[in-house]
């Protein structure tokens, strides 16, 4: 198996502390004049504060954490993820889309898993979120290891990376480091990426993470595993257009009387269909050929195909280089709004702020 090696520390663009030191090296190159002493020492004081507080701020997260404070985290996050995939294999893309979620609403920090009437997992795209008991299981045996020490954002991070090396992915160090969240809201994930969504908007929302174009291709095409409900594209099929067979003249016209077999247009809207045709248990390159060939399920996957600014990547990730990518991503998306020190705690339980 081979693994993909990435720097120890992985740091946000610190563009603000690097001109505060500028500048404090410039007011400091001054000579003392006794009219503006006091001024310019206030200034220094002010910046210095301020420095302080924004390299505060980038603390990274790190490859490895916990290897002296909890050397097996990671083995017995494995072990609890592989346990459960024997017994029930969607937890892998249940796993892997959890840990998206939790990252674009209010960053990597567990608040996707916080229980409560209004918290996020009680929004619509969170409803058919799956895979949580893995990680209530995986915080059980960490407690009793080493107690209040694993945060259940890392957990969920391991997890992840986890269900795609046992769905035959390619595997990738993750960072660790980060801390639970305090803040679970429902109205925070209106605006998660949906299946109706244009490249614009995609392209917009992945920006607003720091995520760039490349970033949205390779993160989509983790839909190599997993399923989706009818109810999500089944319009698609049927009186899409008021011309031609009805439907999304995009879907490949060999690969529509499929699709309509398995959500016929008044049938159960809560079955599940592949999201990789002929191989959605797979971690592959497979969803990108499919897309070329107009087998995309969902629109919005389609549309990476259609549209000339993501077609290229499409066509680039066919090929070998998929699986390294998607690692490098991953660490991108993981280290999304970090929490560190008094920003965030440990949880005891996943499901409930301490």
């Amino acid at each position: 198996m081979h693994v993909i090696s990435f720097p120890q520390h992985h740091k946000p663009k610190a563009k603000a502390p690097l001109k505060q030191l500028q500048l404090l090296h410039f007011l400091s190159s001054l000579p003392y004049r006794s009219k503006g002493k006091m001024k310019r020492t206030f200034l220094l004081a002010f910046l210095l504060f301020g420095l302080h507080a924004s390299l505060a701020h980038a603390q990274a997260t790190r490859v490895g954490f916990y290897s002296a404070t909890c050397p097996r985290a990671e083995s017995i996050v494995r072990s609890t993820v592989q346990s459960h995939f024997r017994s029930n294999p969607t937890v892998a893309p249940g796993l892997l889309r959890m840990h998206f979620h939790d990252c674009f609403v209010q960053g990597c920090d567990a608040s996707v898993l916080i229980s409560g009437p209004n918290a996020e997992k009680t929004a619509g795209p969170n409803l058919s979120l799956r895979g949580f008991e893995v990680i209530d299981d995986a915080k059980t045996q960490l407690e009793a290891a080493c107690p209040g020490v694993v945060s259940c954002a890392d957990i969920l991070a391991l997890a992840a990376r986890d269900s795609v090396v046992l769905t035959s992915g390619q595997m990738w160090q993750v960072p660790t480091g980060r801390r639970d969240g305090r803040v679970s809201l429902a109205s925070d994930a209106a605006n998660l990426p949906s299946f109706t969504d244009s490249i614009d908007v995609q392209k917009q929302k992945f920006a607003a993470k720091g995520l760039n174009t490349q970033d949205l291709v390779i993160l989509v095409g983790g839909h190599t595993i997993g399923t989706s409900a009818c109810q999500f594209f089944r319009y698609r099929l049927y009186n899409f257009t008021a011309t031609g067979n009805g439907a999304d003249p995009t879907i490949d016209p060999a690969f529509l009387p499929q699709l309509r077999a398995l959500c016929p247009q008044n049938g159960d809207g809560t079955r599940r269909v592949g999201l990789d045709a002929g191989s959605q248990n797979r971690f592959d390159t497979s969803f990108f050929t499919n897309l070329r060939g107009g087998r995309g399920v969902l629109e919005s996957d389609q549309k990476l195909w259609s549209d000339a600014s993501t077609k290229t990547f499409v066509q680039r990730f066919s090929g070998l280089s998929f699986g390294v990518e998607f690692g490098k991503s991953m660490v991108k998306m993981s280290n999304i709004g970090v929490k560190s020190g008094a920003d965030g705690e440990i949880r005891k339980l996943c499901s409930a702020i301490n």
